[in-house]
């Protein structure tokens, strides 16, 4: 519903500013380096790694953006981006999880992070070099973890707001190609989020860009009913169509 509600407000918003409509695809490879888990974050549960189960990656990260004028200076920008892993490992103890106890050994592992989101942002800055815009983020995060060992299976998924500041820079090199910067985030009370990117962008000839990157993916919460914290390093590369 949340994809469905995005991509509708991103067609009435095209409607309005499609002279400066930029509609992005972007397909990564996500490393995982740390996805520590304890649920119920309380001593009936075990904290472990999730990633000694499924392995560091790499692991497909595919992202859409959209992103229109609203009025001068006035921008807003659309974002999917799902992260979906499913891989078999191994426990080397004892796992209490969910109100299920599951051995040593083989097991199933399922971790889900699904962000929709919706950014406002504002260019305080446009000069000859470099232009910075500063906004905030509302996220929609969908995300579920799941064990499965024999007949045994354990699930926890969570859905839930969460505000952001978004950051947004880009430096030009020449009359084709670019740096970008780009980030939303937020620390604060039981956890944080942070999504960060840096990319190369060139201009291959008519309305479309393309361009290579690197982005990190950190955050998590502690709270009485979770706790879990991960962090992902990507390659990314994609194209960009103005329309």
């Amino acid at each position: 519903m949340a994809a469905l509600a995005i991509l509708a407000f991103a067609g009435e918003a095209a409607a309005q500013s499609r002279a400066d409509s930029v509609l992005e695809l972007e397909v990564g490879a996500a490393w995982q380096d740390r996805n520590d888990v304890q649920i119920p974050n309380d001593s009936s549960s075990t904290r472990f790694p999730l990633d000694s189960v499924t392995g560091s990656g790499p692991f497909s990260a595919p992202r859409i953006q959209f992103s229109t004028g609203l009025a001068s200076r006035h921008e807003l920008r659309l974002l999917v981006a799902p992260l979906r892993i499913k891989e078999s490992g191994s426990l080397d103890k004892v796992v209490n999880f969910q109100g299920q106890a599951f051995a040593p050994g083989g097991v199933e592992a399922k971790y889900r992070f699904d962000s929709y989101r919706a950014t406002w942002r504002y260019t305080f800055h446009e000069g000859a070099d470099w232009t910075w815009k500063a906004g905030v983020t509302g996220k929609i995060r969908d995300a579920e973890i799941t064990l499965r060992q024999g007949g045994v299976t354990s699930t926890k998924s969570d859905t839930g707001f969460v505000p952001l500041l978004h950051v947004y820079g880009e430096r030009r090199l020449d009359g084709r190609s670019r740096i970008t910067f780009e980030g939303d985030g937020l620390a604060g009370g039981p956890g944080r989020a942070f999504d960060l990117s840096a990319r190369y962008v060139r201009d291959l000839g008519g309305r479309v860009s393309g361009f290579a990157g690197l982005r990190v993916l950190d955050g998590g919460a502690d709270t009485n009913s979770v706790y879990n914290f991960a962090r992902f390093y990507y390659l990314t590369a994609g194209l960009q169509y103005r329309m």
